[in-house]
């Protein structure tokens, strides 16, 4: 992972500085670059994650009912071959933003994982 410094307006430094550890994740969200109703769901994790939320509530979290319903209408259509081409390209949009989401609650159980071993051992060494 690249480590990177960069100056901004103070304001906006305090207003990034509780969601510091989401902001990488909320970058990427934000350079899928949707052109499709797929902008929808990336705004609400995007909201969901400036929510400063835990570990465990990312991990918890689900796109909204809406948003599913709209992927599953998505996946039926392409499943009949009946995708057009606007809503392939939202269908694509989507899985970049479902795969980052993947990679960001992957990182985080074994952040958990690795805790909880860690933790183990120390109580471990401790007996």
């Amino acid at each position: 992972m690249v480590q990177m410094t960069m100056q901004v307006p103070n304001d906006l430094a305090e207003r990034l500085q509780p969601i510091r550890y989401w902001l990488p994740f909320i970058l990427e969200l934000s350079l899928v670059g949707c052109k499709t109703l797929a902008t929808e769901t990336a705004s609400e994790i995007i909201r969901f994650l400036s929510t400063n939320p835990s570990p465990q509530e990312v991990l918890d979290s689900h796109v909204s009912e809406r948003a599913q319903v709209r992927l599953r209408r998505l996946l039926a259509l392409n499943e009949a071959g009946l995708l057009g081409e606007m809503e392939q390209l939202e269908l694509d949009e989507l899985q970049q933003i479902e795969h980052i989401m993947i990679m960001l609650k992957t990182q985080i159980a074994e952040q958990i994982q690795q805790k909880e071993q860690c933790h183990s051992s120390v109580t471990s060494s401790l007996k």
